[in-house]
């Protein structure tokens, strides 16, 4: 009998030991190339992120700043008030009183290398000169020519007719309705007739700003005490601020043009001084939140006002190594400016 025919088994296949040494080499080289350029991917994806939010910020700081700077100096340009010593409700004091104070030596100073900024103005809707005083029937009442342009809880300051040396003024409010043109109000001072009744309006303002932290800071004079460096004072408004400069446009002329010819940081204490101010100009630093791996910034930004007053940064650490945006703007104080041109200024 015949023995069946038998098929052999087949060989053994699969990878050898070089082919998979070889596989994994090449799995490893495409990790690592995904890896970088994924890190290459994140880190622009945080660089941006980090502009998005310095953009953001500053365009917040930048506007509210703006927004006090328009309104500055409403209802307190007369040549009675400027430069006066202010004395509030809370009996805190605001020297050299005017529209926008660029490094008020009483507001603490912030970060290194960057400017303050003090900010006045009221609310009130009637004339800029105030309501003339025809009579004092007493301390605190007031006979004014238009008693109707007053109302109760209007901020008002009394000046008498002559400026007096070292003058002084206080901020008090209307405590009741007015009576005809009789105006009572909760303070006052005496020899005021043939004086001027200042109407502010219901919300009288004084705002003081800087940069600490790396972040700018409000403090309102209503509420808090700014010359006092305290935090309790300063309220943060706009995160990575890390510098703000700013300037007062001026009038240089000999025979004063309402043209602004310079600008500079000097500040007036006279009230031809201040007429002859009629603008400022600022520029706000933002700062990335995204510290690179190497130096992305070669020099601090500059800006119209850096011949005179540059941004500094060297104080900030590692600030090479962060990308900057600059806000700058130059905005026209405009109720100093209706002021017109001044005779003997």
């Amino acid at each position: 009998m015949k023995a069946p025919h038998r098929i052999g088994r087949p060989g053994q296949q699969g990878f050898s030991l070089v082919e998979l040494m070889v596989g994994v080499a090449v799995a490893l080289v495409a990790v690592v190339v995904i890896m970088q350029v994924f890190q290459l991917s994140e880190g622009r994806r945080r660089t941006t992120t980090g502009g998005d939010d310095a953009q953001a910020s500053g365009l917040i700081a930048s506007t509210m700043l703006q927004r006090d700077l328009r309104q500055a100096g409403q209802g307190i340009v007369h040549g009675n008030l400027l430069a006066c010593a202010l004395t509030l409700p809370s009996g805190r004091v605001i020297n050299n009183l005017a529209s926008i104070v660029v490094n008020d030596p009483d507001i603490p100073a912030g970060d290194a290398n960057a400017d303050t900024l003090r900010v006045a103005y009221g609310s009130g809707s009637g004339s800029p000169e105030g309501s003339r005083i025809q009579a004092q029937p007493s301390a605190n009442v007031y006979s004014v020519a238009a008693g109707r342009a007053f109302v109760q809880n209007d901020n008002v300051i009394a000046t008498p007719e002559i400026r007096p040396l070292g003058c002084a003024a206080l901020l008090t409010t209307v405590s009741a309705a007015p009576v005809g043109n009789n105006v009572t109000t909760a303070a006052g001072a005496v020899g005021m007739s043939n004086g001027v009744l200042h109407n502010l309006g219901q919300q009288a303002t004084a705002r003081a700003y800087r940069v600490v932290g790396g972040r700018l800071t409000v403090c309102d004079y209503a509420a808090q005490n700014c010359t006092n460096a305290g935090a309790a004072n300063w309220t943060p408004i706009a995160d990575g601020i890390v510098s703000l400069r700013a300037q007062y446009g001026q009038d240089t002329s000999t025979t004063m043009d309402g043209t602004v010819d310079a600008f500079n940081q000097t500040t007036p204490t006279t009230v031809c001084g201040w007429y002859r101010r009629p603008a400022v100009r600022l520029v706000l630093v933002a700062r990335s939140g995204q510290l690179e791996q190497q130096n992305v910034t070669a020099a601090a930004p500059n800006w119209a006002g850096s011949a005179d007053t540059p941004v500094v940064l060297t104080a900030l650490g590692n600030w090479q190594r962060y990308r900057y945006k600059t806000f700058e703007t130059t905005v026209a104080l405009r109720n100093v400016a209706w002021q017109g041109v001044i005779s003997g200024c």
